[in-house]
């Protein structure tokens, strides 16, 4: 396994690869699809090892981290790779793997493909339902029958979100950048009861997930090292730690005010994974609340509204 640390809510996993946790407005569910948001900051990220006494005894087994998320808050994963020897990584969402909907496992498959390669996936949004889309992570109380994981297998045994991190085989990337090659990763993006908490489906967006360009026998499948992060509340977040949680997110007025631009990424040269059949079966918030005949007034995060979408879309365009 790799060595795994934490700096500025940076996860390192190994000497390349690292991820973040983006704070990000919830999209509407109401049937349409909207362009990716930006970050609007990283999330706060905490060792369990530092609050051991406080914590519970799954997440001492674990190990790894935790954040704090007012519910119905939404999020998105950014990864760093190296480009001259990139890492496979699979993401699972309450052990549900968010590309193909299987299971926890430690098997990298390519029929389905479960795992991304990065580079080249700059970041993921949500949980893979075909056609260039994905459903927004959100984040819900477990307990409710609310998150993807309980929907598809009654429980909530794991809630959090975790990863895990796969080595190249040997030989097959240099060991050391070379002195000349493709354009750095960092450019892809460029102008274009509760125990705890769980990711729920929120709206959809375009976001490709590409199929690995390398093949599946360039993985060493020995090298898993898994990363095991913890959501919470904020009265939970306040227990553990003795502090108040960050400011509630930005409202979607001051959202709009600040001319944030909602991203393309130009990959029509790129494919896309297949829809995971099992993922498609999810309900997204907005339907659990109907089945229960109640409508989610409360919710601790903002939703930014599809007028105020089309309306920032239209005024970042490029000329």
């Amino acid at each position: 396994m790799a060595t795994i640390s934490l700096s500025n809510n940076t996860i390192h996993v190994g000497e390349r690869f690292s991820f973040t946790l983006q704070r990000t407005l919830r999209l509407p569910d109401d049937g349409k699809t909207y362009p990716l948001p930006p970050g609007l900051d990283t999330f706060p990220l905490l060792r369990v090892s530092d609050y051991e006494d406080k914590v519970p005894q799954r997440w001492r087994e674990q190990g790894g981290f935790f954040v704090p998320l007012y519910q119905r808050e939404a999020l998105w994963l950014q990864f760093e790779g190296a480009w001259w020897k990139p890492n496979a990584v699979k993401v699972s969402v309450g052990g549900i793997n968010a590309v193909s909907g299987e299971e926890w496992n430690e098997e990298l498959r390519d029929d389905p493909q479960n795992y991304i390669v990065c580079p080249d996936q700059p970041w993921l949004d949500g949980i893979n339902i075909g056609d260039a889309q994905v459903r927004q992570f959100v984040a819900t109380p477990l307990g409710l029958g609310d998150t993807i994981e309980e929907q598809l297998t009654g429980t909530d045994k794991w809630g959090g979100i975790q990863l895990q991190v796969f080595e190249p085989r040997p030989g097959v990337f240099p060991d050391e950048p070379p002195s000349r090659g493709p354009i750095a990763f960092e450019a892809l993006a460029e102008a274009a009861a509760p125990a705890g908490m769980g990711i729920g489906a929120g709206g959809r967006m375009d976001q490709k997930i590409y199929p690995d360009s390398h093949g599946l026998d360039t993985w060493d499948q020995s090298s898993c090292t898994p990363v095991f992060i913890h959501i919470v509340n904020s009265e939970q977040y306040f227990a553990i730690t003795g502090r108040e949680p960050p400011p509630s997110p930005v409202s979607a007025q001051l959202y709009t005010n600040m001319n944030l631009p909602w991203f393309e990424l130009y990959d029509e040269d790129r494919s896309d994974l297949p829809a995971s059949e099992r993922l498609k079966t999810v309900k997204a918030l907005k339907e659990r609340d109907s089945d229960r005949g109640s409508d989610q007034n409360d919710d601790e995060s903002v939703t930014i509204d599809s007028d105020q979408i089309i309306h920032l879309k239209n005024e970042n365009k490029t000329e």
